[in-house]
């Protein structure tokens, strides 16, 4: 790309200065247009480490120093061979000319690192479609106000112009860096467009004093766009491994109770064929005149296959897949466990947990079992168990809480600590939390597709 950008800018200057070297002298037209591209270059490459870090600090630094060496390097060559004298002294066309470079460089360049850079997968936010339409337009709005302002109207004509950094301002709040880049070389537009004076030397006091508070702003605002997208960039790298995460750690308790249902299955095959044994035998020895003994063994074969049975469906709840959570909590072993123990109230269940995947589900239907174990286990009186899933916005999930019903009776320290320990990592899985107050133990789980669909909205 360089040795185009050279032979560009030294056709611009044969163009323009070839018809000057009666004025100004061939020295000055070949010195001061050989130097000034290699200096840039230069400079550039002085910068490149900082561009390697992927940090975009290097674009303000290598504008200021390219537009203070650019500036020294017209003055001095103009001092040394011109034979013509200077309309103003050195430092007055220094800071004049530094300030005109400055804004050439941030009218053009960040332009052009936006359209360099338009394939990096990042999208305009469509909810800030129409916002960022009406800042464009009121900063050409603007432009046109302080364009036609009265030549005695200086102060009003300066406010206008300085005003046309709220819409930068709110670009760059809305679109980081990228906003900044539209915005700032919009507001250099605005202000160059409402200058007035033809001539090369022409000075426009008003409109100075507003450029330099803008460039100022335009620094301000790249600096500040270029931090928002930093952040930006780490929040949704951040979010983008959470949500990986929990993925893997879905995937994990899946298949460990994928797991656990091939267990059952195959334990249940164990079990019918013992039953079929034990039914063979009762028949064989009834037929055999022993009916009392056949009618005792089938009811111990009964009583132990209920038994059985309900084992297996505490290991894995099979009947979970057919009818849901709820039904598969009252009908499973689970809720004859809980029946037994006499101090777990009829379960309170509200929604449709076949909305739900079976992976949620069967989260839920663990942690269901481990806090009411927990209770059961580390605290006096009676539980409650309740349960109500749906839809809140664009996520679906399950609330689930499992309290004391005494209201007066807190559940202990250690125990909270070990319904946090055991129970957080399936909620986490689910993009859930769990917390502990007072006489209750509050879980909630999250559809994993929800909820990354709201974090990506």
């Amino acid at each position: 790309m360089w040795p185009y950008l050279f032979l560009g800018e030294y056709a611009y200057f044969a163009h323009m200065r070839v018809p000057m070297i009666e004025r100004y002298g061939v020295a000055w037209v070949i010195l001061s247009s050989a130097f000034l591209m290699p200096a840039v270059a230069l400079i550039m490459r002085w910068h490149r480490r900082m561009m390697a870090a992927r940090t975009d600090a290097w674009f303000i630094s290598a504008a200021i120093t390219c537009a203070a060496t650019a500036t020294l390097l017209n003055l001095c060559f103009s001092h040394l061979f011109w034979p013509v004298p200077h309309h103003n002294d050195f430092l007055t066309d220094a800071a004049r000319g530094a300030m005109g470079q400055f804004a050439g460089i941030l009218t053009v360049v960040p332009v052009a690192l936006l359209w360099i850079r338009r394939s990096s997968g990042w999208q305009w936010t469509r909810r800030y479609r129409i916002a960022t339409v009406c800042c464009v337009l009121a900063i050409g709005g603007i432009g046109l106000f302080a364009l036609q302002a009265p030549a005695d109207a200086s102060f009003f004509k300066t406010s206008l112009q300085v005003s046309t950094a709220i819409p930068a301002i709110a670009l760059t709040c809305m679109h980081g860096w990228r906003g900044a880049a539209i915005g700032v070389p919009l507001l250099n537009l605005a202000i160059g467009m409402s200058s007035k004076g033809g001539e090369p030397w022409a000075f426009d006091s008003s409109t100075f004093v507003a450029q330099q508070t803008l460039l100022v702003s335009g620094v301000a605002l790249l600096a500040l766009g270029y931090s928002i997208s930093h952040y930006y960039v780490q929040c949704i790298s951040g979010r983008q491994r959470e949500l990986l995460s929990m993925a893997h750690a879905r995937a994990s308790h899946i298949g460990s109770e994928m797991s656990l249902r091939q267990r059952v299955l195959d334990m249940r095959t164990m079990g019918e064929g013992i039953d079929h044994s034990l039914s063979e035998i009762a028949y064989y020895l009834r037929e055999n005149g022993h009916a009392v003994l056949s009618r005792s063994l089938l009811q111990v074969s009964v009583a132990n296959s209920r038994k059985f049975r309900e084992q297996t469906s505490l290991v894995y709840p099979t009947c979970l897949e057919h009818v849901g959570l709820y039904l598969s909590v009252q009908l499973s072993g689970l809720g004859e466990v809980w029946t037994r123990s006499r101090r777990v109230l009829s379960p309170r269940m509200a929604g449709d947990p076949c909305a739900l995947s079976n992976g949620l589900q069967l989260a839920a239907y663990r942690l269901l079992a481990d806090a009411v174990s927990l209770l059961l286990q580390r605290e006096k009186g009676q539980v409650r168990v309740q349960a109500r899933c749906g839809r809140v916005g664009e996520s679906t999930g399950i609330v689930l809480v499992v309290a004391l019903i005494d209201v007066d009776q807190r559940i202990s320290e250690a125990t909270m600590e070990m319904v946090i320990e055991q129970l957080t990592g399936r909620t986490l899985a689910y993009g859930g939390t769990v917390q502990c107050r007072r006489n209750r133990i509050r879980m909630l789980l999250l559809d994993s597709n929800n909820a990354a669909r709201a974090w990506v909205a």
